[in-house]
């Protein structure tokens, strides 16, 4: 695999990362707005935005897995929905 290969799935990113991005925002300050918790809010945002963007990473993994760019965003993005799981728990065992 070349530079090639990696500016291709950078190029990738820059095309779907916003839109999740912008979804996953929407969501949290729509949360915000209705008065949710703000752990919650943070927690279901987190894991939101990490979950959708290892579905992004799951879906050009036959193209892109030998690159260590691919990786590093497949632990970036699994890192954040274990963050956004890890501010949930305690805020639901608060609320029941």
């Amino acid at each position: 695999m070349g530079m090639g290969e990696e500016r291709t799935f950078m190029n990738y990113l820059a095309f779907t990362v916003p839109h999740v991005t912008v979804f996953a925002g929407a969501v949290f300050g729509i949360l915000l707005l209705i008065g949710i918790d703000l752990r919650l809010s943070l927690g279901i945002f987190a894991t939101l935005y990490g979950v959708m963007l290892t579905i992004i990473g799951l879906i050009v993994r036959p193209h892109f897995s030998s690159l260590l760019v691919y990786r590093l965003y497949m632990i970036f993005s699994v890192l954040i929905g274990i963050l956004g799981i890890a501010l949930l728990l305690p805020a639901v065992r608060g609320s029941l």
